[in-house]
């Protein structure tokens, strides 16, 4: 079994192109059904709708939300569709095991005014604050994911048409855009702060850490962490955030929701709409606007004596 687990994981990373978040998260999914298994004496070439119904159990009794549960099985249904790929098995028994049903919840988004404050939050007397600036721009004018904004390379961007060649999931390149305020920082940043952080170094990451090397997520995750508690931002600030707040912010600003979809590089329709939501303010705004009995009169003439 181990030697099955080894190629599929080979098979997610090499013909697949799956993500390394992605390849980690479906191994510990994978080795914790796996230890299930184990404990209930299964076998894991065998498995039938019971034991499944039985994991599903034992997830639920041990407070695995909704989300996690769902993408645990989205995990397993894909080793053992591998499985009937290789004929190792002949059927796959978790095809009809249902995933749980997800409560739909609107994502969160920053207004413009915590934008602005997160964005000015940087010290841009220091190399490093010079990047944080430039990422942090550059996350909420782009929408990029932040796996894409750390495998940025020089030759994928072009100041002279503010725009970044990007390679999504399943590496499919898209361009993205961003506004003058990104581009500016982008060249403040490349002109003085990243020569000083690569020293001696070679390389072509566009964001690098302090030892001259490219950036990781998860300190991206930190940097954020850090100016959201400095600008005085009351709610946590992770960098989907701010791409979710890239999307809102155009819709809300008239933009084509197909247009989005293009720019955000979503493969579905579906997956934009999500974003669809508006403020209240925003909603109030509109309907006060376009509904013909809604919009306030103007102040009566004073009648003629």
């Amino acid at each position: 079994m181990q030697e099955v687990f080894n190629r599929y994981i080979n098979y997610l990373e090499a013909e697949r192109n799956v993500s390394p978040y992605t390849v980690r998260n479906y191994k510990a999914d994978l080795l914790d059904f796996f230890y299930f298994l184990k404990k209930k004496k299964a076998d894991s070439l065998e498995v039938d709708r019971q034991v499944l119904r039985d994991y599903l159990t034992y997830l639920t009794k041990q407070g695995i939300v909704k989300a996690s549960i769902a993408r645990k099985l989205s995990a397993i249904r894909s080793f053992y569709r591998y499985l009937v790929r290789e004929k190792i098995i002949s059927a796959n028994p978790i095809e009809m095991v249902s995933s749980p049903k997800l409560d739909k919840r609107l994502p969160s988004f920053l207004t413009l005014e915590e934008v602005e404050r997160l964005l000015n939050a940087p010290d841009l007397s220091t190399p490093q604050g010079q990047r944080d600036r430039a990422l942090l721009e550059l996350l909420y004018a782009s929408g990029l994911r932040v796996s894409e904004l750390v495998n940025l390379n020089l030759n994928q961007i072009d100041l002279d048409t503010n725009e970044i060649r990007v390679w999504g999931k399943g590496s499919k390149e898209r361009m993205a855009l961003m506004g003058e305020p990104a581009a500016e920082a982008l060249r403040n940043y490349l002109e003085q702060g990243r020569p000083k952080l690569l020293a001696e170094k070679r390389g072509n990451a566009l964001f690098l850490n302090r030892y001259g090397q490219r950036l990781p997520e998860r300190r991206v995750q930190i940097i954020l962490e850090q100016y959201t508690k400095k600008s005085g931002i009351g709610k946590r600030v992770h960098p989907h955030i701010l791409r979710h707040t890239f999307a809102t912010h155009l819709l809300e600003g008239g933009a084509d929701l197909r247009v989005v979809q293009e720019l955000l590089g979503h493969a579905r329709l579906s997956s934009t709409q999500i974003y669809t939501h508006v403020t209240k303010g925003q909603a109030r705004k509109v309907y006060l606007a376009a509904h013909p009995l809604a919009k306030e009169k103007d102040d009566e003439p004073e009648s003629k004596p």
